[in-house]
């Protein structure tokens, strides 16, 4: 099972995004980690590399299983961590082999091209409180399936 770390950088009411080559679908800057890595370490590691800037005041906000089903056959899974910062230091990088980045508005986030579960868990990380869990059933050309949510927010 892969584990991925993704971070959703907010400042001044807009959101830092990748535009993926591929696609042309939006993400928030992350990637897989390393053998030995906390989550925390790899979503402000890919994130580091990905913008050439540094996040701060990181916190977690979601943790996702997304499924790639074949019929009723589970062909791929892996586990997403979501987090957000409130605000980075340095200037992004325009331009790189991941794609292009632009600060778009969190409005933006609601009709921009992107998987629907990213749409979902990244939604909740800049307009929610507390911590989101969920599975996200895909096809194997990421169309969603199926998607199940559950929130918590501490008291």
């Amino acid at each position: 099972m892969q584990r991925i770390a993704n971070l959703l950088a907010i400042q001044d009411g807009k959101v830092l995004l990748l535009q993926k080559p591929r696609r042309g679908w939006f993400v928030a800057p992350g990637g897989k980690m390393e053998i030995g890595e906390s989550i925390y370490e790899a979503a402000i590691r890919e994130f580091e590399e990905e913008t050439n800037t540094t996040p701060k005041n990181v916190h977690l906000k979601g943790i996702y299983t997304m499924l790639i089903k074949r019929g009723d056959e589970v062909v791929d899974e892996w586990m997403l961590y979501t987090f957000i910062a409130h605000g980075i230091e340095g200037t992004p990088f325009e331009e790189t082999r991941e794609g292009k980045l632009g600060w778009y508005t969190i409005e933006d986030l609601r009709e921009i091209p992107m998987a629907e579960g990213d749409r979902t868990n990244l939604l909740f990380a800049a307009l929610n409180k507390g911590m989101q869990y969920g599975t996200f059933e895909y096809t194997e050309q990421f169309e969603l399936i199926s998607e199940t949510i559950q929130t918590s927010i501490e008291q």
